[in-house]
Protein backbone atom coordinates (compact mmCIF):
# COMPACT_ATOMS: atom_id res chain seq x y z
CA UNK A 1 0.00 0.00 0.00
CA UNK A 2 3.05 2.27 -0.09
CA UNK A 3 1.92 3.48 3.25
CA UNK A 4 -1.38 5.00 2.43
CA UNK A 5 -3.88 3.85 4.43
CA UNK A 6 -7.14 5.33 2.67
CA UNK A 7 -8.36 4.00 -0.88
CA UNK A 8 -11.05 5.57 -2.71
CA UNK A 9 -11.81 7.69 0.60
CA UNK A 10 -12.21 4.52 2.68
CA UNK A 11 -11.30 4.60 6.13
CA UNK A 12 -9.97 0.71 7.39
CA UNK A 13 -11.10 -0.46 10.45
CA UNK A 14 -9.02 -2.26 12.92
CA UNK A 15 -9.49 -5.64 11.83
CA UNK A 16 -8.66 -4.49 8.29
CA UNK A 17 -5.30 -2.89 9.80
CA UNK A 18 -3.93 -5.90 11.55
CA UNK A 19 -4.45 -8.05 8.37
CA UNK A 20 -2.81 -5.94 6.23
CA UNK A 21 0.07 -6.09 8.70
CA UNK A 22 -0.03 -9.70 9.30
CA UNK A 23 0.24 -9.61 5.56
CA UNK A 24 2.93 -7.29 5.28
CA UNK A 25 0.81 -5.00 3.21
CA UNK A 26 1.73 -2.12 5.63
CA UNK A 27 3.96 -1.64 8.53
CA UNK A 28 2.64 -0.78 12.01
CA UNK A 29 5.24 1.95 12.06
CA UNK A 30 3.10 3.56 8.88
CA UNK A 31 -0.19 3.42 10.27
CA UNK A 32 1.02 5.07 13.66
CA UNK A 33 2.87 7.61 11.94
CA UNK A 34 -0.21 8.47 9.48
CA UNK A 35 -2.65 8.48 12.61
CA UNK A 36 -0.09 10.97 14.31
CA UNK A 37 -0.31 13.02 11.22
CA UNK A 38 -3.82 13.24 11.16
CA UNK A 39 -3.80 14.23 14.78
CA UNK A 40 -1.43 17.04 14.53
CA UNK A 41 -3.77 18.20 11.72
CA UNK A 42 -6.96 17.95 13.19
CA UNK A 43 -7.15 17.96 16.80
CA UNK A 44 -6.34 22.01 17.26
CA UNK A 45 -9.89 22.35 16.07
CA UNK A 46 -11.85 19.03 17.77
CA UNK A 47 -9.84 19.24 21.02
CA UNK A 48 -10.38 15.37 21.35
CA UNK A 49 -6.99 14.43 22.77
CA UNK A 50 -5.50 15.95 26.13
CA UNK A 51 -2.11 13.79 25.91
CA UNK A 52 -0.43 12.58 22.71
CA UNK A 53 1.83 9.75 23.22
CA UNK A 54 3.66 9.84 19.82
CA UNK A 55 7.10 8.31 21.03
CA UNK A 56 5.07 5.45 22.64
CA UNK A 57 3.22 4.72 20.01
CA UNK A 58 6.18 4.10 17.30
CA UNK A 59 7.75 2.04 20.20
CA UNK A 60 4.75 0.09 20.25
CA UNK A 61 4.41 0.04 16.44
CA UNK A 62 8.32 -0.61 16.02
CA UNK A 63 8.10 -3.74 18.54
CA UNK A 64 5.08 -5.12 16.16
CA UNK A 65 7.48 -4.83 13.17
CA UNK A 66 10.57 -6.48 14.27
CA UNK A 67 8.22 -9.63 15.58
CA UNK A 68 6.87 -9.84 11.86
CA UNK A 69 10.42 -9.43 10.40
CA UNK A 70 11.51 -12.77 12.84
CA UNK A 71 8.61 -14.59 11.73
CA UNK A 72 6.78 -14.67 14.88
CA UNK A 73 2.88 -14.80 15.02
CA UNK A 74 0.91 -11.34 15.23
CA UNK A 75 -1.55 -10.61 17.81
CA UNK A 76 -5.05 -9.13 17.28
CA UNK A 77 -4.62 -5.92 17.39
CA UNK A 78 -1.06 -5.59 15.98
CA UNK A 79 0.08 -2.13 14.72
CA UNK A 80 -3.49 -0.50 15.34
CA UNK A 81 -3.69 3.10 16.51
CA UNK A 82 -5.70 3.70 19.72
CA UNK A 83 -6.57 6.27 22.61
CA UNK A 84 -8.07 6.31 25.75
CA UNK A 85 -10.16 8.03 27.52
CA UNK A 86 -8.24 10.54 30.51
CA UNK A 87 -9.31 8.51 33.38
CA UNK A 88 -7.58 5.77 32.07
CA UNK A 89 -4.01 4.89 33.87
CA UNK A 90 -1.40 5.48 31.16
CA UNK A 91 2.63 5.26 32.55
CA UNK A 92 3.62 8.44 32.44
CA UNK A 93 1.23 10.23 32.62
CA UNK A 94 -1.28 11.96 35.22
CA UNK A 95 -4.49 10.46 35.19
CA UNK A 96 -6.62 13.84 34.71
CA UNK A 97 -10.40 12.75 34.70
CA UNK A 98 -10.77 15.41 32.79
CA UNK A 99 -9.72 17.70 36.06
CA UNK A 100 -7.14 20.40 36.55
CA UNK A 101 -3.44 18.95 36.04
CA UNK A 102 -2.27 20.13 39.02
CA UNK A 103 -4.38 18.23 40.63
CA UNK A 104 -3.97 15.26 39.10
CA UNK A 105 -1.43 14.14 40.98
CA UNK A 106 2.04 12.29 39.78
CA UNK A 107 1.98 10.42 36.82
CA UNK A 108 0.89 6.82 36.95
CA UNK A 109 3.50 4.35 37.27
CA UNK A 110 1.37 1.30 36.06
CA UNK A 111 -0.99 1.25 32.81
CA UNK A 112 -4.81 0.04 33.64
CA UNK A 113 -5.49 -3.22 33.06
CA UNK A 114 -7.58 -2.54 29.54
CA UNK A 115 -4.05 -0.52 28.20
CA UNK A 116 -2.25 -3.34 29.30
CA UNK A 117 -4.34 -6.04 27.28
CA UNK A 118 -4.33 -3.59 24.66
CA UNK A 119 -0.47 -3.62 24.37
CA UNK A 120 -0.13 -7.10 24.80
CA UNK A 121 -2.37 -7.47 21.98
CA UNK A 122 -0.16 -5.41 19.78
CA UNK A 123 -2.15 -2.29 19.69
CA UNK A 124 -0.47 1.20 19.80
CA UNK A 125 -1.06 3.72 22.07
CA UNK A 126 -1.33 7.52 20.43
CA UNK A 127 -2.75 9.13 23.30
CA UNK A 128 -5.53 10.30 26.68
CA UNK A 129 -8.68 11.84 25.41
CA UNK A 130 -10.44 14.49 26.44
CA UNK A 131 -13.94 14.09 28.65
CA UNK A 132 -16.35 15.79 31.12
CA UNK A 133 -14.61 16.72 34.48
CA UNK A 134 -14.97 14.16 36.83
CA UNK A 135 -17.10 12.25 34.07
CA UNK A 136 -20.31 14.42 35.50
CA UNK A 137 -21.47 15.42 31.86
CA UNK A 138 -22.88 14.46 28.45
CA UNK A 139 -21.26 17.30 26.24
CA UNK A 140 -17.89 17.47 26.80
CA UNK A 141 -17.58 21.51 27.45
CA UNK A 142 -14.55 21.34 29.40
CA UNK A 143 -13.98 24.55 30.93
CA UNK A 144 -10.03 23.85 31.67
CA UNK A 145 -9.08 21.40 28.65
CA UNK A 146 -11.34 22.80 26.06
CA UNK A 147 -14.40 21.96 24.18
CA UNK A 148 -13.80 18.82 22.12
CA UNK A 149 -16.10 19.64 19.25
CA UNK A 150 -18.16 17.52 16.40
CA UNK A 151 -16.37 16.49 13.47
CA UNK A 152 -19.46 16.31 11.50
CA UNK A 153 -20.22 20.28 12.38
CA UNK A 154 -17.52 21.87 14.89
CA UNK A 155 -20.31 24.23 16.35
CA UNK A 156 -22.04 21.18 17.89
CA UNK A 157 -21.16 19.24 20.73
CA UNK A 158 -19.23 15.63 21.07
CA UNK A 159 -21.77 14.41 23.70
CA UNK A 160 -20.04 13.15 26.67
CA UNK A 161 -18.59 12.12 28.92
CA UNK A 162 -16.44 10.19 26.70
CA UNK A 163 -16.84 13.20 24.11
CA UNK A 164 -13.19 12.84 23.07
CA UNK A 165 -13.29 9.32 22.34
CA UNK A 166 -16.53 9.87 19.79
CA UNK A 167 -14.91 12.75 18.34
CA UNK A 168 -11.23 10.63 17.77
CA UNK A 169 -12.95 7.50 16.42
CA UNK A 170 -15.30 9.88 13.91
CA UNK A 171 -12.03 11.94 12.61
CA UNK A 172 -9.76 9.00 12.24
CA UNK A 173 -7.63 9.97 14.69
CA UNK A 174 -7.57 6.62 15.89
CA UNK A 175 -9.05 3.32 15.27
CA UNK A 176 -10.87 2.74 18.27
CA UNK A 177 -10.88 3.91 21.49
CA UNK A 178 -11.58 3.25 24.87
CA UNK A 179 -13.84 5.12 27.17
CA UNK A 180 -16.35 4.61 30.38
CA UNK A 181 -19.96 4.68 30.78
CA UNK A 182 -22.25 5.57 34.09
CA UNK A 183 -24.80 6.68 32.77
CA UNK A 184 -24.59 7.27 28.87
CA UNK A 185 -21.17 8.41 28.05
CA UNK A 186 -20.42 5.83 25.59
CA UNK A 187 -23.55 5.71 24.26
CA UNK A 188 -24.20 9.37 23.86
CA UNK A 189 -20.80 10.37 21.87
CA UNK A 190 -21.53 7.70 19.63
CA UNK A 191 -24.87 8.70 18.99
CA UNK A 192 -23.62 12.65 17.90
CA UNK A 193 -20.60 11.41 16.21
CA UNK A 194 -21.80 8.47 14.15
CA UNK A 195 -19.60 5.91 15.71
CA UNK A 196 -20.32 2.50 17.21
CA UNK A 197 -19.98 1.80 21.39
CA UNK A 198 -20.05 -0.85 23.35
CA UNK A 199 -21.56 -0.62 27.25
CA UNK A 200 -20.85 -4.03 28.06
CA UNK A 201 -22.66 -5.42 31.09
CA UNK A 202 -22.44 -3.86 34.39
CA UNK A 203 -18.33 -5.62 35.48
CA UNK A 204 -17.50 -7.10 31.84
CA UNK A 205 -14.39 -5.55 31.76
CA UNK A 206 -12.30 -4.41 34.21
CA UNK A 207 -11.93 -0.81 35.68
CA UNK A 208 -9.02 -1.89 37.27
CA UNK A 209 -6.98 1.28 36.71
CA UNK A 210 -9.20 3.44 36.05
CA UNK A 211 -10.30 6.64 38.18
CA UNK A 212 -13.52 6.11 39.45
CA UNK A 213 -16.59 8.26 39.07
CA UNK A 214 -19.68 6.15 40.37
CA UNK A 215 -18.04 2.60 41.43
CA UNK A 216 -21.41 1.22 41.88
CA UNK A 217 -22.54 2.03 38.35
CA UNK A 218 -19.35 2.62 35.91
CA UNK A 219 -18.70 1.00 32.95
CA UNK A 220 -15.50 0.67 30.86
CA UNK A 221 -16.10 -0.01 26.51
CA UNK A 222 -14.69 0.35 23.24
CA UNK A 223 -15.71 2.83 20.94
CA UNK A 224 -15.11 1.93 16.73
CA UNK A 225 -16.12 2.16 13.52
CA UNK A 226 -17.99 -0.86 13.27
CA UNK A 227 -19.84 -3.67 14.62
CA UNK A 228 -16.47 -6.33 14.15
CA UNK A 229 -13.39 -3.90 15.61
CA UNK A 230 -15.97 -3.37 19.16
CA UNK A 231 -16.25 -7.41 19.07
CA UNK A 232 -12.78 -7.52 18.23
CA UNK A 233 -11.41 -5.34 21.37
CA UNK A 234 -14.37 -6.81 23.62
CA UNK A 235 -12.69 -10.21 23.09
CA UNK A 236 -9.24 -9.17 23.53
CA UNK A 237 -9.98 -7.20 26.63
CA UNK A 238 -12.06 -9.52 28.10
CA UNK A 239 -10.96 -11.12 31.73
CA UNK A 240 -11.43 -11.36 35.48
CA UNK A 241 -8.98 -9.25 37.42
CA UNK A 242 -7.74 -8.68 40.35
CA UNK A 243 -8.15 -4.90 40.39
CA UNK A 244 -11.88 -4.69 39.40
CA UNK A 245 -13.61 -6.94 41.94
CA UNK A 246 -16.79 -5.78 39.81
CA UNK A 247 -15.35 -7.82 36.71
CA UNK A 248 -17.00 -10.81 36.76
CA UNK A 249 -16.24 -11.94 32.56
CA UNK A 250 -13.70 -14.58 32.35
CA UNK A 251 -11.91 -14.19 29.17
CA UNK A 252 -12.59 -15.99 25.93
CA UNK A 253 -15.72 -14.84 25.33
CA UNK A 254 -15.46 -15.39 21.27
CA UNK A 255 -17.94 -12.87 19.92
CA UNK A 256 -16.31 -11.82 16.93
CA UNK A 257 -17.18 -14.62 14.60
CA UNK A 258 -20.79 -14.47 15.39
CA UNK A 259 -20.73 -10.33 14.46
CA UNK A 260 -18.52 -12.01 11.13
CA UNK A 261 -21.23 -14.18 10.24
CA UNK A 262 -24.28 -11.72 11.17
CA UNK A 263 -22.55 -8.89 8.69
CA UNK A 264 -22.25 -11.50 5.91
CA UNK A 265 -25.89 -12.80 6.05
CA UNK A 266 -27.32 -9.44 6.95
CA UNK A 267 -30.32 -9.63 9.19
CA UNK A 268 -31.06 -12.92 6.85
CA UNK A 269 -28.49 -14.41 9.16
CA UNK A 270 -30.87 -13.60 12.48
CA UNK A 271 -33.75 -16.23 12.21
CA UNK A 272 -35.43 -16.45 15.60
CA UNK A 273 -34.27 -13.28 16.68
CA UNK A 274 -37.29 -11.91 19.14
CA UNK A 275 -37.62 -8.05 18.90
CA UNK A 276 -39.35 -5.59 20.56
CA UNK A 277 -39.48 -1.27 20.57
CA UNK A 278 -39.46 0.40 23.53
CA UNK A 279 -42.18 3.29 23.20
CA UNK A 280 -44.07 5.27 25.92
CA UNK A 281 -41.85 6.94 27.57
CA UNK A 282 -38.82 6.44 25.26
CA UNK A 283 -41.36 8.11 22.39
CA UNK A 284 -42.50 10.87 24.78
CA UNK A 285 -38.70 11.95 25.13
CA UNK A 286 -37.81 11.31 22.22
CA UNK A 287 -37.43 13.97 19.01
CA UNK A 288 -38.61 13.25 15.38
CA UNK A 289 -34.83 12.24 14.06
CA UNK A 290 -34.96 10.02 17.24
CA UNK A 291 -38.44 8.16 16.83
CA UNK A 292 -37.42 7.68 13.03
CA UNK A 293 -34.45 5.95 14.29
CA UNK A 294 -36.03 3.53 16.22
CA UNK A 295 -38.65 2.69 13.92
CA UNK A 296 -36.35 1.78 11.23
CA UNK A 297 -33.98 -0.78 13.45
CA UNK A 298 -37.18 -2.00 14.56
CA UNK A 299 -38.89 -2.49 11.12
CA UNK A 300 -35.23 -4.14 9.98
CA UNK A 301 -34.74 -6.09 12.61
CA UNK A 302 -38.44 -7.59 12.51
CA UNK A 303 -39.72 -6.58 15.72
CA UNK A 304 -42.86 -8.40 17.18
CA UNK A 305 -43.95 -5.90 19.97
CA UNK A 306 -43.53 -2.37 21.22
CA UNK A 307 -42.80 -2.48 24.75
CA UNK A 308 -43.72 -0.41 27.65
CA UNK A 309 -41.26 -0.79 30.31
CA UNK A 310 -42.73 0.53 34.28
CA UNK A 311 -41.12 3.16 36.58
CA UNK A 312 -38.46 3.81 34.13
CA UNK A 313 -38.37 7.55 34.96
CA UNK A 314 -38.25 6.14 38.62
CA UNK A 315 -35.19 4.25 37.26
CA UNK A 316 -33.54 7.13 35.93
CA UNK A 317 -34.25 9.16 39.32
CA UNK A 318 -32.67 6.45 41.12
CA UNK A 319 -29.81 7.02 38.76
CA UNK A 320 -29.42 10.45 39.44
CA UNK A 321 -29.58 9.88 43.29
CA UNK A 322 -26.69 7.18 43.29
CA UNK A 323 -24.57 9.16 40.77
CA UNK A 324 -24.95 12.04 42.74
CA UNK A 325 -24.23 10.35 46.37
CA UNK A 326 -21.38 8.24 45.50
CA UNK A 327 -19.41 11.02 43.21
CA UNK A 328 -20.28 13.75 45.84
CA UNK A 329 -18.54 11.17 48.65
CA UNK A 330 -16.11 10.61 46.34
CA UNK A 331 -14.81 14.53 45.70
CA UNK A 332 -16.01 15.75 48.94
CA UNK A 333 -12.68 16.42 50.08
CA UNK A 334 -11.62 18.04 46.99
CA UNK A 335 -14.83 20.24 47.04
CA UNK A 336 -13.90 21.17 50.52
CA UNK A 337 -10.46 22.12 50.07
CA UNK A 338 -10.46 23.28 45.62
CA UNK A 339 -13.82 23.86 45.44
CA UNK A 340 -12.67 27.01 43.10
CA UNK A 341 -10.47 25.13 40.89
CA UNK A 342 -12.95 22.37 40.39
CA UNK A 343 -15.26 22.29 37.00
CA UNK A 344 -17.85 25.06 36.68
CA UNK A 345 -20.62 23.14 34.92
CA UNK A 346 -20.92 20.34 37.56
CA UNK A 347 -19.27 21.41 40.67
CA UNK A 348 -22.01 22.66 42.64
CA UNK A 349 -24.38 18.97 41.27
CA UNK A 350 -21.42 17.22 43.49
CA UNK A 351 -21.49 19.09 46.74
CA UNK A 352 -25.17 18.57 46.76
CA UNK A 353 -24.73 15.01 46.37
CA UNK A 354 -22.53 15.15 48.73
CA UNK A 355 -25.28 16.14 50.96
CA UNK A 356 -28.03 13.99 50.32
CA UNK A 357 -29.60 12.09 53.56
CA UNK A 358 -28.29 8.36 53.54
CA UNK A 359 -31.78 6.86 53.14
CA UNK A 360 -32.58 8.47 49.51
CA UNK A 361 -29.27 6.45 48.51
CA UNK A 362 -31.03 3.01 49.72
CA UNK A 363 -33.76 3.73 48.46
CA UNK A 364 -32.41 4.21 45.30
CA UNK A 365 -30.88 1.18 45.44
CA UNK A 366 -33.32 -0.96 46.77
CA UNK A 367 -35.67 0.14 43.70
CA UNK A 368 -32.59 -0.86 41.19
CA UNK A 369 -32.81 -4.35 42.18
CA UNK A 370 -36.43 -4.38 41.83
CA UNK A 371 -36.03 -2.54 38.11
CA UNK A 372 -33.40 -5.16 37.12
CA UNK A 373 -35.76 -8.14 37.99
CA UNK A 374 -38.71 -6.80 36.18
CA UNK A 375 -36.11 -6.09 32.61
CA UNK A 376 -35.02 -9.96 33.31
CA UNK A 377 -38.32 -10.54 32.91
CA UNK A 378 -38.74 -8.68 29.82
CA UNK A 379 -35.85 -11.22 28.66
CA UNK A 380 -37.58 -13.96 28.72
CA UNK A 381 -39.63 -13.01 26.02
CA UNK A 382 -37.31 -11.30 24.18
CA UNK A 383 -33.86 -11.31 23.18
CA UNK A 384 -33.23 -7.60 22.23
CA UNK A 385 -34.71 -4.13 23.30
CA UNK A 386 -34.98 -1.17 21.24
CA UNK A 387 -34.73 2.10 22.09
CA UNK A 388 -33.03 5.67 21.09
CA UNK A 389 -29.53 6.57 22.34
CA UNK A 390 -30.48 10.42 22.46
CA UNK A 391 -33.62 12.45 21.87
CA UNK A 392 -31.96 14.70 19.70
CA UNK A 393 -28.70 14.75 17.14
CA UNK A 394 -26.00 16.95 18.41
CA UNK A 395 -26.60 20.04 20.38
CA UNK A 396 -24.66 23.17 19.41
CA UNK A 397 -22.15 24.21 22.00
CA UNK A 398 -23.87 26.36 25.12
CA UNK A 399 -27.60 25.10 23.44
CA UNK A 400 -29.57 25.54 27.34
CA UNK A 401 -32.65 24.02 26.38
CA UNK A 402 -34.21 21.20 24.45
CA UNK A 403 -37.27 20.98 22.85
CA UNK A 404 -38.95 17.68 22.87
CA UNK A 405 -42.63 15.99 22.78
CA UNK A 406 -43.01 15.73 26.46
CA UNK A 407 -41.78 19.43 26.68
CA UNK A 408 -38.90 22.06 27.31
CA UNK A 409 -35.95 20.32 29.40
CA UNK A 410 -32.36 21.68 30.33
CA UNK A 411 -29.91 20.23 27.56
CA UNK A 412 -27.14 18.64 29.66
CA UNK A 413 -28.94 16.63 31.70
CA UNK A 414 -31.20 15.45 29.69
CA UNK A 415 -29.16 13.84 26.76
CA UNK A 416 -28.82 11.50 28.97
CA UNK A 417 -32.88 10.65 29.37
CA UNK A 418 -33.02 7.08 27.19
CA UNK A 419 -29.56 6.20 28.85
CA UNK A 420 -29.66 6.24 32.49
CA UNK A 421 -32.82 4.21 33.18
CA UNK A 422 -30.68 1.34 30.76
CA UNK A 423 -27.53 1.51 32.52
CA UNK A 424 -28.76 1.99 36.21
CA UNK A 425 -29.55 -1.65 35.91
CA UNK A 426 -26.34 -2.47 34.13
CA UNK A 427 -27.31 -4.37 30.67
CA UNK A 428 -24.98 -4.43 28.00
CA UNK A 429 -26.07 -1.64 24.79
CA UNK A 430 -24.55 -1.56 21.63
CA UNK A 431 -25.01 2.41 20.15
CA UNK A 432 -25.85 1.96 16.33
CA UNK A 433 -25.25 5.01 14.49
CA UNK A 434 -27.93 6.18 11.50
CA UNK A 435 -28.14 8.93 9.26
CA UNK A 436 -30.90 11.53 9.60
CA UNK A 437 -32.39 13.69 6.79
CA UNK A 438 -30.02 16.60 7.90
CA UNK A 439 -27.32 14.96 7.15
CA UNK A 440 -25.88 14.15 11.29
CA UNK A 441 -26.39 10.65 12.71
CA UNK A 442 -28.17 9.65 15.86
CA UNK A 443 -28.20 6.49 17.10
CA UNK A 444 -30.28 3.84 18.85
CA UNK A 445 -29.86 1.22 21.70
CA UNK A 446 -29.85 -2.33 20.95
CA UNK A 447 -30.19 -3.46 24.40
CA UNK A 448 -29.96 -7.42 25.58
CA UNK A 449 -29.67 -9.34 28.17
CA UNK A 450 -27.14 -9.48 30.47
CA UNK A 451 -23.82 -11.03 29.37
CA UNK A 452 -25.55 -11.40 25.62
CA UNK A 453 -23.46 -8.48 24.54
CA UNK A 454 -23.09 -11.28 21.47
CA UNK A 455 -26.66 -10.65 20.64
CA UNK A 456 -26.39 -6.63 20.34
CA UNK A 457 -23.22 -6.75 18.79
CA UNK A 458 -24.59 -9.28 15.84
CA UNK A 459 -27.67 -7.54 15.44
CA UNK A 460 -25.43 -4.55 14.94
CA UNK A 461 -23.75 -5.90 12.58
CA UNK A 462 -26.68 -7.00 10.36
CA UNK A 463 -27.81 -3.45 10.04
CA UNK A 464 -24.60 -2.93 8.75
CA UNK A 465 -24.45 -5.23 6.95
CA UNK A 466 -27.70 -4.32 4.92
CA UNK A 467 -26.46 -0.58 5.14
CA UNK A 468 -28.82 1.33 7.07
CA UNK A 469 -26.10 2.56 9.58
CA UNK A 470 -24.44 5.65 9.01
CA UNK A 471 -21.04 6.16 6.80
CA UNK A 472 -18.48 5.86 9.42
CA UNK A 473 -15.80 5.31 6.20
CA UNK A 474 -14.41 8.19 5.12
CA UNK A 475 -14.00 10.08 8.37
CA UNK A 476 -15.63 13.45 9.29
CA UNK A 477 -15.14 15.95 6.80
Amino acid sequence: MSGVVKGDGETLHAWQMQDLVVRGEITASELVTQALARLAQRDGELKSYTDVTAQRALDEALQIDLRRQRGEALPPLAGVPYAVKNLFDVTGLPTLAGGHRERAGAAASLDATLVQRATAAGACLVGALNMDAYAYGFTTENSLHGVTRNPHDPSRVAGGSSGGCGAAVAADLCAFSLGSDTNGSIRVPSSFCGVFGLKPTFGGLSRGGSRPFVHGIDHVGPFARCARDLARVFDVLSGLDVRDHACTRAAGSAVEPAVVRAFAEGVQGLPGLRVARLTDYFDQWSGPDARAASETVAKALGAQDELTLQDVAAARAGAFVITASESGQLYRSELQQHYELMEPLNRDRMLAGSLLPASWYVQAQRFRLAFLQQMKAHFERYDLLIAPATPVVATRIGQEWLDLPAGRVPTRPSIGLMTQPISFVGLPVVAVPLPTAGGLPIAVQLIAAPGREDVALAAAAALEAVGLTFDTSGGAA
